[in-house]
């Protein structure tokens, strides 16, 4: 090669010229190494320069003008920098063996730190391919819920994990074989220290295949005190931002180790679940009277139910006898069961419930505090705010309701309840 038979003369010229000069063997071969040395880095760097400004606006021209999306992701993670490296790196390869000729042992270690700068180039370049690949990926919406940070780590880690391997290998000079058998010696004392590592790599890879969370999925862990979307998972923790903005790490493993909600089923179903309870006073239930059903006829939603349940129940009592100068004797119907039917037909005539979707209300078992009287029903919008707001206007108006069925809602004692008890008492004293 040219440049070589010019480092050559070089040195021939500037060796004979100090030897000539009186100058000793040792200095005019130290001088000549630096002269040498001087050309060939002052080259290589400027090689260097140009190579990357030309690389780099070469391959940014062509990302501009293609369609895809990829090689513009190569450009963000640097892959046209590093590769407008190796030009000069092999320039400089090839060089060494003019430049520290008369340097054996320097020409060794040189060459050892070329060849290690050059598989640490080489990780560099394929880590920032992976890195491209994620974020390519990423910008997919098949695969914006996927763990790819996870996968990118581990692969990552492995490129580097080969490139230490040759790292080594180059330093002492050991075949890669031999050090993998004595590195199986010390496996125990690499799984302790990368436990959480491996932990988290095994969980990342259940949690996908086994699509248990995805990125913007709603997730409650109780135990870690989270509730909120998932917004990153890693090799080894996921990200959760909470409804008040606060952010919550947890190790991947636990999502596999523990239990915890996601409510993306609720998401992708036809309504988002209501289920709450109103506590009715036990001594408030009692059987209607006639004028009792001739005031709850009033009420349009259960007008007609009254009219075909009554005649039903009249026609059982009458068929089988039943003294009716008793209210408890026979069939009857009562406020509580007439206004458990006017809250499941105003249910089913509400707009905002989901009627393709379980729609009832029932009456749960005693308590101390009365008797409850559940509604559980899906509202169709599924948004936290709407969902508040559909649920506290069903509520507002059964317990607005439960007054015209002469029913009253449980509430426990207050202070003013108990003065005003005690005023009426003192009257009546």
């Amino acid at each position: 090669m040219n440049y070589q038979e010019d480092i050559q003369r070089i040195s021939r010229w500037l060796y004979n010229y100090l030897i000539k000069h009186n100058y000793s063997e040792t200095t005019a071969q130290y001088a000549n190494l630096f002269l040498n040395l001087i050309v060939v880095v002052l080259l290589v760097f400027l090689l260097d320069r140009f190579l990357r400004r030309v690389i780099v606006r070469a391959f940014l021209l062509f990302s501009n003008k293609t369609k895809s999306t990829f090689d513009d992701f190569l450009v963000k993670s640097n892959f046209p920098r590093y590769a407008a490296h190796f030009a000069p790196l092999f320039l400089f390869e090839e060089s060494i063996p003019y430049v520290f000729q008369d340097f054996p042992d320097f020409q060794d270690f040189i060459l050892k730190v070329t060849d290690i700068y050059l598989i640490i180039l080489v990780v560099w370049i394929i880590r920032s391919v992976i890195k491209s690949i994620r974020e390519y990926l990423k910008s997919k919406d098949s695969f914006k819920d996927k763990p790819l940070d996870s996968y990118s780590q581990v692969i990552i880690m492995f490129i580097w994990f080969v490139g230490f391997l040759y790292i080594f290998s180059e330093l002492t000079g050991q075949d890669i074989l031999k050090f993998l058998t004595t590195l199986g010696a010390a496996s125990a004392i690499l799984l302790l220290v990368f436990r959480d590592t491996i932990l988290g790599f095994v969980a990342s890879i259940q949690v996908s295949v086994n699509d248990m969370v995805r990125i913007g999925d709603w997730v409650t862990l109780e135990k870690y005190g989270a509730d909120g979307d998932v917004i990153e998972i890693n090799l080894t923790t996921v990200k959760v931002r909470n409804f008040d903005n606060t952010i919550t790490t947890i190790p991947t493993y636990s999502l596999i180790s523990g239990s915890f909600k996601n409510w993306r089923g609720m998401q992708e179903s036809g309504g988002r679940r209501i289920k709450r309870s109103i506590l009715i006073a036990a001594n408030s239930i009692r059987f209607l009277k006639e004028e009792d059903l001739q005031k709850l006829s009033n009420i349009s939603l259960i007008k007609n139910y009254l009219q075909h349940r009554q005649e039903d129940i009249e026609d059982y009592n009458s068929s089988n006898s039943v003294n009716k100068e008793l209210l408890i004797n026979g069939r009857n119907q009562t406020n509580m069961g007439v206004f458990r039917k006017y809250a499941n037909m105003y249910l089913h005539e509400h707009p905002a419930i989901n009627k393709d979707m379980m729609v009832m209300v029932r009456q749960l078992a005693p308590t101390a505090q009365g008797i409850p009287l559940e509604i559980y029903a899906f509202s169709s919008d599924k948004r936290w705010e709407n969902y508040e707001h559909i649920m506290a206007d069903i509520f507002d108006h059964l317990l607005s309701s439960v007054s015209y069925f002469d029913l009253e809602v449980f509430e426990l004692t207050k202070g003013k309840d108990i003065l005003e008890l005690k005023a009426e008492d003192n009257k009546k004293g």
